[in-house]
């Protein structure tokens, strides 16, 4: 497969290898269809230098062609036809010499007008080798033109994943460099150092991580403590979190930070407005043959109208942007659920093919 498919993209090769195939073929059938005719080793020999006349006369057509098919429409087609015609006379002429010198030994027709019999059947010849040249290149100007398109899209589809992925809350930021500096204030300078550290470290990850590509989703994880851990700094005792991560998914291939708006999300609109603080609980296992992602929180609950929250401030970037990031990477084979949690709070479940690390690749 790949061997033909590497032929299909070397025009010099195809252009050879079509020619050559396309007058062996022609000696064939034609031998065949005259088969009853003469059986003797001389008819197959003329037929065969009919057929090495006819692959070495045709060649300067390509040339020709090549440069009509920049001119005008009007100059192609009557460049085409012109060179079309001297060329199927030239090797009706170089036939019937063949057939007359080998065949007949050596006779000469009474009139100069007989060696230009039989020029129909060589043009009807010529005329198919001129429509499967310029069929072949038209068919090769659209798989090429579909290649483009198709590069393009691709191209608009990864800069369009790599804005979703890149759109980080200015808030968190703002929010931690803030809490640094208040640390820093009050003197708690070892505190503020472990903070820095781990800042760098997300944002390390957020930044290396390639928004088109998959991760392990114990990258993910490590990914999600070290940004809790920071927002921990923030809230203290505040911020309660429950992880239940089965361990025979934690090879499975997910978006790079998928969960993190969701986490923002729940503490900004639940663990923050509750003055005793709350739980999120992380939850990560097999579904059948899909992987199942949830955030839980036991905060004060939102409305939800069709499985999307309703708040006064709306969705926000972060919801949005995982469904969007979800669509342009699984297209409809995936499911993003938001629903009350129970007793009380906002449960998002993302449920999306369950493939390893090296599936997602191949993908």
């Amino acid at each position: 497969m790949v061997q033909w498919q590497k032929l299909f993209e070397n025009r010099e090769r195809l252009f050879w290898t079509l020619h050559t195939g396309g007058w062996v073929g022609f000696a064939i059938i034609f031998y065949i269809g005259s088969f009853l005719h003469d059986m003797r080793s001389i008819w197959l020999f003329v037929i065969a230098l009919n057929a090495y006349a006819g692959w070495l006369i045709t060649i300067p057509l390509r040339y020709v062609f090549r440069w009509a098919r920049q001119q005008s429409i009007w100059t192609m087609l009557f460049t085409v036809a012109i060179s079309t015609y001297l060329t199927a006379l030239l090797w009706a002429v170089v036939k019937n010499i063949n057939a007359w010198e080998i065949y007949k030994h050596g006779y000469r027709p009474d009139e100069w007008y007989m060696y230009f019999t039989n020029t129909l059947n060589s043009l009807i010849m010529v005329v198919c080798w001129s429509g499967l040249y310029f069929g072949i290149k038209n068919f090769q100007m659209l798989q090429k033109e579909k290649q483009n398109a198709l590069k393009a899209s691709t191209m608009a589809h990864q800069a369009h994943l790599k804005m979703l992925r890149y759109q980080l809350n200015p808030h968190f930021l703002f929010n931690t460099l803030n809490a640094i500096s208040t640390l820093i204030l009050i003197k708690e300078n070892q505190t503020a150092g472990k903070m820095v550290s781990r800042l760098s470290d997300f944002l390390r990850y957020s930044l290396d991580k390639d928004p088109i590509k998959r991760v392990e989703l114990k990258q993910e994880v490590q990914a999600l403590e070290l940004y809790l851990e920071i927002e921990k700094v923030r809230f203290d005792e505040r911020l309660s979190v429950e992880w239940e991560i089965q361990q025979d998914v934690l090879d499975a291939a997910v978006p790079s930070l998928i969960l993190q708006p969701i986490i923002e999300n729940a503490i900004k609109y639940a663990i923050s407005k509750m003055e005793n603080g709350g739980e999120i609980k992380i939850l990560a296992k097999r579904f059948g043959n899909d992987l199942l992602l949830e955030v839980s929180d036991n905060g004060p609950g939102a409305d939800i109208v069709d499985g999307r929250l309703q708040r006064a401030s709306g969705q926000g970037v972060g919801l949005t942007n995982i469904r969007e990031r979800l669509h342009s990477l699984y297209g409809d084979d995936f499911s993003f659920v938001v629903s009350h949690n129970h007793p009380n709070g906002v449960k998002v479940s993302i449920r999306i093919p369950f493939e390893v690390g090296e599936d997602a690749k191949q993908n």
